[in-house]
């Protein structure tokens, strides 16, 4: 697990923000990995295209099967 977690954490994540969103590792779960998107990840209308290319790259450099689970979480201005 904290293998999935340093590379959503430390690959995923600089990615992710290079479009103004984020990403954030809650749990990995048997093959159940959820994240919480963030930012403009939270109202991405093809956000499932982004879960599969996580998927798919996690496969690729960590050769590990999981499926995401996607979060979205509100902007922190509308987290009231």
């Amino acid at each position: 697990m904290d293998k999935v977690q340093k590379y959503v954490e430390n690959i995923l994540q600089p990615k992710l923000q290079g479009d103004g969103g984020w990403v954030e590792f809650v749990s990995l779960d048997n093959n159940e990995l959820t994240l919480v998107f963030r930012g403009e990840c939270s109202k991405c209308l093809i956000l499932s295209r982004c879960t599969d290319w996580i998927e798919e790259q996690i496969k690729k450099d960590l050769n590990k099967t999981v499926k995401v689970n996607a979060i979205r979480k509100k902007p922190y201005f509308q987290d009231v």
